[in-house]
């Protein structure tokens, strides 16, 4: 079968990985340049982590993310996962770090809580008062973002898929299935997938009583010479409690320190406007962080990186079946640690015709 996938990020790199596997003949189409800085998945890194809340079937459905994260990295011959585990600090009762606590011990996954001063000594980047506990789980870490792209397009080259970068998809025919791009050249396939993150509303405005594109921005940030160490050695901080919904990712050696938050976002009705960092915006998201981090002010800004993701209100993934094109949506960047699960899963749905049932893995319902 020959089928168009419409978006070269996680979703639609894996889409076509499976697709090729399966023995489909693949057309992969990016408005931009593979990887995409301005991609939802175009960042350095993301995190994969088993904490959900404790009525969420994504914490079960880890367990196979990670089992086709090795499929992948067998094809590729290189992992792209950097497996440190993760932290949540709790600040307040009932704060996310303890129903994400809650979560992992219902499901009796692996975890350690960490007193208040054990946790000071052993990540001296905390500020001692500020905390109720910590925990550290095991299974998580970070996925490096560009290097799994950049190997994933090499493979599918490699492999007989017809990859083709700026090459911006601006309609779509879901009866016929053909797509237009903006030079004015039509493409027919059997099938079509499209994979355009927040770009999908340009392509199906309709989606909108679904899906909302929102504008966020990650503050990188150099560490005070004398915490160095300290954080390179340290977990993934998922969450650091309170009302912040902040997350950190260690120094590493491609990105960096990353300091995000889910408050820092505002609706967007484009996905390339607002692109540029406001001035002292990477520092607005860092003091989010203090407390629990200490000495906030002496990490210095050194990159604001923008992304644009899709959003559903109930914060999971969403497919649409529209003639012989399947839409299919992550929301946020939570979407990422499942990319190669949700490629094998999407494939498959293709195959077997069964947008239904590919809908309810994507929710979570079969967890």
């Amino acid at each position: 079968m020959k089928v168009i996938v419409v978006g070269a990020g996680i979703a639609g790199l894996s889409t076509s990985w499976a697709l090729t596997k399966r023995g489909h003949q693949v057309t992969l189409l990016e408005q931009g340049p593979i990887p995409n800085p301005m991609a939802a998945s175009g960042d350095h890194h993301r995190i994969i982590r088993r904490a959900y809340g404790k009525a969420s079937g994504y914490g079960r459905m880890i367990t196979e993310a990670y089992e086709a994260w090795d499929e992948l990295w067998a094809d590729l011959g290189i992992s792209h996962l950097d497996p440190r585990g993760f932290i949540c600090i709790s600040r307040e009762e009932g704060d996310e770090a303890e129903i994400m606590r809650q979560g992992l011990e219902a499901g009796g996954y692996p975890l350690e809580v960490v007193q208040p001063d054990e946790a000071v000594a052993r990540w001296p980047f905390l500020e001692a008062g500020t905390l109720r506990y910590a925990f550290f789980s095991p299974e998580g870490g970070a996925l490096h973002c560009r290097f799994i792209a950049r190997d994933l397009a090499a493979w599918l080259r490699k492999n007989g898929a017809d990859l083709h970068e700026h090459s911006q998809v601006t309609a779509v025919d879901t009866v016929n299935a053909c797509v237009t791009l903006a030079s004015g050249e039509v493409l027919e396939a059997d099938q079509i997938v499209v994979t355009a993150g927040a770009w999908v509303l340009k392509l199906f405005p309709h989606l909108a009583h679904t899906l909302t594109a929102w504008r966020t921005a990650l503050s990188y940030c150099d560490v005070p010479a004398d915490l160095q160490e300290a954080w390179e050695r340290a977990p993934v901080i998922l969450d650091v409690g309170g009302d912040t919904d902040g997350y950190i990712i260690p120094p590493t050696p491609v990105g960096g320190m990353k300091f995000g938050t889910g408050l820092h976002k505002n609706v967007t009705e484009d996905a390339n406007a607002d692109r540029t960092p406001r001035p002292g915006e990477g520092e607005e998201i860092r003091n989010r962080f203090a407390p629990p981090i200490a000495r906030i002010g002496e990490y210095k800004v050194r990159e604001v990186v923008t992304c644009a993701y899709t959003f559903t209100s109930d914060e999971r993934f969403a497919s649409f079946e529209e003639g012989r094109c399947l839409v299919v949506s992550a929301c946020s960047g939570h979407g990422y640690k499942f990319g190669a699960a949700v490629g094998r899963r999407v494939a498959a749905g293709v195959d077997e015709k069964d947008a239904p049932g590919l809908l309810r893995w994507l929710q979570a319902e079969l967890a």
